[in-house]
């Protein structure tokens, strides 16, 4: 049984808030000035796209997730920045040996934003909801759960089969719990049990963010966060100098010594599980459809040229970024050869190709750039097609019609999207839907990693797709400010510890 896809195409938005370049004086930590914090604090954060409405249960994408999930909503259990699963609602968690049982003690004295108690009926109503109404967001994650139910504060979930991507299924939408019965508008309004309450949305220029004086655990270090929705970079920066904003997520680092000029500002690197990806359309018919044309473009193009020019991040050559289980060096499958590219198109009969690159508007112009270039040079001519988000939607991620696309897929963990032959990469390998099925029945934690690298490396030699560049996560943090999360920020933002130094 393949898992729905947890893509859905809105998650793709997060891609614009990485343009990576260069990035001199940049540290691989968030500074950590001296001094008591200010409880009263309001934090400004930049963040570059909106989410179009608050609808965590039924509206997809990286921007909701990215500052709901951890701070309004939480689940049985979360992850580190670090991607650790960790207990959180519950207090702690076992799962049998066979796989196929998973039991939760659920925390007392937990309450809703808008003071209800949070109970064991309210995590059964929540998975059981989430995995029966297919408009949920991620409730394919939940289908192997034959059972749910609640004795005390024990939760019991009872798997049909072994599933060993459940636990980490749980710690995003697929996991979160709401209450029973609310009657909120979700699409407007939340009511969680994380450490912040929404307090406003000004669309088109702000959400903000209020401490829950009411959280069950260790209160949030500032009282108010504000995140400014500032989608142009000069803007952002005019913003971080002018001291209207404290952070600034989605920096474009060509402005590095501009804003660390002052000693305002320090730009912090991390790591992030951000793919650049070239999807290649292999629907029959299309001269994509033949492995060496995939394998020339590959090796026809300088990866290293990526990275080079961002100054940040690390050369891809597979679907597993290094933060994820089941990473592996691919770098010998394609190694960047143009002579061996012209001669696998020679081989094909594609000398003299002509190909389009979809690519979203929103993207640094270096990207189409190089790959223009690089085609070039084996023979291949490559007309650069720059559309709207709406539009990308439409003709790549809905009707399949491209025939090179990049994007940045922020998500961790999705490696099912090559496991799914609907999925718009049009890639369908049964050996690889095969061996990832045999990784999420895996118990050993280990082995489903080497199930999923095996997976990875017939992904990588089939030239399904290429993987120009991993992003880094950049960050332009005010000297002044601590906690601030610096890993896979483009993704979520857990910002229970960030806070401002009185003074």
């Amino acid at each position: 049984m393949f898992r729905r896809t947890a893509l859905a195409a809105s998650a793709l938005l997060a891609a614009s808030a990485l343009v990576l370049t260069a990035c001199t004086g940049s540290s691989d930590t968030a500074p950590t000035p001296t001094g008591a914090p200010d409880p009263d604090a309001s934090v400004a954060i930049r963040l570059v796209l909106e989410p179009g409405n608050l609808d965590i249960r039924q509206t997809a994408g990286a921007a909701l997730d990215q500052i709901l999930i951890d701070n309004v909503y939480q689940g049985l259990v979360g992850r580190t920045s670090e991607q650790d699963i960790v207990p959180v609602l519950a207090e702690k968690y076992d799962v049998s040996a066979d796989g196929l049982t998973y039991t939760f003690t659920l925390r007392e004295g937990v309450t809703f934003g808008d003071g209800q108690e949070l109970t064991p009926q309210d995590v059964v109503w929540s998975l059981t909801t989430r995995r029966d109404t297919p408009e949920w967001a991620e409730s394919g994650r939940l289908a192997n759960i034959a059972s749910i139910t609640a004795e005390g504060q024990e939760i019991t979930l009872t798997l049909s089969e072994p599933d060993s991507s459940l636990l980490w299924n749980l710690t995003g939408r697929a996991g979160l719990i709401l209450k029973e019965g609310d009657t909120v508008d979700y699409a407007t309004a939340a009511n969680g049990t994380g450490p912040f309450l929404l307090d406003s949305w000004r669309q088109g220029d702000s959400i903000t963010f209020v401490r829950n004086d009411a959280y069950w655990g260790d209160p949030a270090a500032a009282a108010e966060v504000v995140f400014d929705y500032i989608p142009e970079t000069q803007a952002a920066l005019n913003a971080a100098l002018a001291g209207e904003v404290d952070v600034v997520t989605g920096f474009d680092a060509n402005f590095t010594e501009q804003i660390q000029a002052d000693g305002g500002f320090e730009v912090v690197l991390g790591q992030s599980t951000d793919k650049g990806t070239l999807a290649m359309n292999q629907s029959p018919g299309s001269p994509l459809a033949d492995q060496r044309v995939r394998q020339a473009i590959r090796q026809a193009i300088d990866h290293s040229a990526f990275t080079d020019a961002f100054g940040a991040g690390q050369t891809l050559y597979g679907p597993i970024p290094e933060l994820d289980p089941g990473y592996e060096d691919l770098s010998d499958v394609a190694p960047y050869d143009q002579d061996a590219a012209r001669q696998l198109l020679a081989e094909a009969g594609a000398e003299d190709l002509d190909l389009t690159l979809t690519i979203p508007s929103f993207y640094p112009t270096t990207i189409p750039q190089i790959l223009v270039s690089d085609l070039n040079e084996v023979g291949i001519t490559l007309t650069v097609n720059s559309v709207d988000f709406p539009t990308w939607i439409n003709d790549v991620y809905v009707n399949k019609d491209y025939d090179l696309s990049f994007v940045l897929h922020t998500e961790a963990r999705d490696f099912e999207n090559w496991a799914n032959p609907d999925y718009y990469f049009t890639y369908d390998s049964p050996e690889v839907q095969e061996l990832y099925q045999e990784s999420l029945a895996a118990t050993d934690e280990a082995e489903a990693a080497a199930l999923l690298a095996q997976a990875a490396r017939i992904v990588s030699e089939d030239a399904a797709a290429d993987w120009l560049y991993n992003g880094a996560s950049i960050v332009a943090v005010g000297t002044g400010i601590t906690g601030m999360p610096s890993i896979n920020v483009n993704e979520r933002l857990n910002l229970a510890d960030l806070a401002k130094i009185a003074g």
